[in-house]
């Protein structure tokens, strides 16, 4: 048994045809297919489920491609080990990043980190929580930028910083004119939130329970801009993180955003790496640095 074999069998059970598993290993299709028809002799055992129309895996084909995954991910940490060991801010660093953080805090401190760490090559991935998760828990990568706490985990959480919620409302409207609001000013209203999934859903749930506040049933939004667009033309209301907040409005800008009094509602972002990681000194100088970005306001 051989890893490529290995690889190749992943690869299938990911893209489930073999011509993009052949493209995406960089191999003839023949070859793959070859490869693998090796793996299920070497096994005794049928992985795979051919047909002219498409690729299924069986039973059997699940359970060792999971296992493959996991072997492959550990061979990699080998290669990666022994590299940190010797400049453990040097070489390839996976960070995962949830969709409602990465395009307004990547910008932010990308140039910054690359800066501080120039022998480090930053692979960056935008997921939602659950599907980063899974890939850390895999090894597929080191760490994550994400909401806190997460439940029911066995990884160290390092905490970055709290991210206060603003109110975006329609320019013109009643609350806009107040120089701050607080929760009791959005009871029984109704919120424009994202769609299931998203761990911002979630907090902005919360905030709305505290405030006697509902989610509106019409729609649920794909990403903060979408629900940015909504305000804006008028359709209601939402909670937005204070990164995603524009850093210069005007009166012509059709969203406002207005700021809670004291204590202001906010979320936990932390930094999600697994125990006992070979990377943990990296995992906080890059931590340290990314505090120091942040404006103060925004400390623990």
């Amino acid at each position: 048994m051989k890893l490529r074999e290995l690889e190749y069998l992943v690869a299938v059970a990911e893209e489930r045809h073999f011509h993009r598993a052949a493209a995406r290993c960089f191999v003839s299709q023949p070859t793959l297919s070859g490869q693998l028809k090796k793996l299920e002799e070497e096994l005794g055992v049928i992985l795979v489920e051919r047909t002219n129309r498409k690729v299924a895996m069986t039973e059997v084909g699940l359970a060792v491609s999971e296992q493959a995954r996991r072997v492959l991910a550990e061979v990699n940490v080998i290669g990666d080990i022994s590299q940190a060991y010797q400049d453990p801010l040097k070489g390839d660093l996976k960070l995962g990043i949830i969709p409602t953080i990465a395009p307004y805090l990547l910008p932010v401190i990308m140039p910054e980190l690359n800066k501080a760490f120039p022998k480090l090559k930053f692979w960056l991935y935008e997921y939602q929580t659950h599907i980063l998760l899974k890939k850390l828990e895999q090894g597929e990568l080191d760490c994550l930028i994400l909401a806190l706490p997460i439940d029911k985990h066995d990884f160290v959480e390092v905490d970055l910083f709290r991210e206060p919620f603003r109110l975006a409302v329609k320019r013109g409207q009643t609350l806009s004119k107040q120089p701050e609001i607080n929760l009791g000013d959005i009871a029984n209203t109704e919120m424009l939130l994202l769609e299931e999934g998203h761990c911002l859903r979630g907090h902005a749930l919360d905030v709305c329970q505290l405030a006697g506040a509902r989610e509106g049933a019409q729609f649920q939004a794909t990403s903060l801009e979408t629900l940015r667009h909504m305000v804006g033309e008028g359709m209601g209301m939402t909670l937005m993180p204070e990164l995603a907040v524009p850093g210069k409005t005007s009166k012509r800008d059709a969203v406002q955003y207005l700021q809670f009094s004291d204590p202001k509602p906010n979320r936990r972002i932390g930094l999600l790496h697994r125990k006992n990681s070979y990377r943990e000194d990296a995992f906080e100088n890059i931590s340290e640095l990314i505090r120091s970005i942040l404006p103060v306001n925004m400390f623990f």
